[in-house]
């Protein structure tokens, strides 16, 4: 079985990360992804993230009804930063007989080189990387094939453009504009129930 394993902050999840992991799971044969929201990402400034049970209530009702999708919660109890490798050691303990699929950007796979143990990573699971270009980006393909020369494997998939990021929604949701077309609904009801990304919050 092959598995995809999706992390990030989602801080919300939004339609484009959904987008991603349909596209993912598409064209490269995945049994499975598993949605893993992060605690403390060593990546990005994490202060402002909401509590990590609203993100994985939003994770879970963003992909409610897709089959083979499911959202673990193994990173939001975990104490301390979430390194890929701990993940993964952990994600191959559980699945031993199957292969692991790790989802990324373009702008993770350049500098994953990088990366805390990544080469232990690559001996863990395989790369795919969810990019806009289609494989006329000289510095993606070198980040490529420096990692197979060490024995990845890696799999750049084109998904064109992306005019969406988590940073946008936030703001505009904390000045009260309309995200309908970025959210799903259940996750807007959600964040008004809760009174999530309000300016008050200090959120940005």
């Amino acid at each position: 079985m092959n598995i995809g394993i999706y992390g990030g902050t989602f801080d919300p999840i939004h339609k484009g990360h959904v987008r991603l992991l349909k596209m993912a799971k598409k064209h490269c044969g995945l049994d499975r992804v598993i949605v893993l929201p992060d605690r403390i990402p060593p990546h990005k400034q994490a202060k402002d993230l909401v509590s990590g049970e609203d993100r994985l209530a939003m994770c879970r009702l963003a992909v409610s009804g897709l089959d083979g999708v499911e959202v673990s919660d193994f990173e939001i109890k975990r104490e301390g930063l979430s390194y890929s490798v701990i993940t993964l050691r952990e994600m191959h303990k559980l699945y031993p007989d199957d292969r692991l699929w790790f989802i990324m950007g373009s702008d993770m796979l350049t500098s994953f080189h990088k990366w805390y143990c990544y080469e232990e990573i690559l001996t863990l699971a395989g790369i795919i990387c969810m990019t806009r270009y289609d494989g006329d980006d000289a510095e993606l393909e070198e980040a490529a094939e420096r990692l197979r020369a060490v024995g990845g494997e890696v799999k750049l998939v084109p998904v064109g453009a992306l005019e969406i990021s988590s940073s946008q929604v936030r703001e505009m949701l904390a000045s009260g504009g309309d995200c309908a077309g970025l959210l799903d609904e259940k996750v807007t009801d959600y964040i008004r129930s809760r009174g999530l990304y309000r300016k008050q919050e200090g959120l940005n």
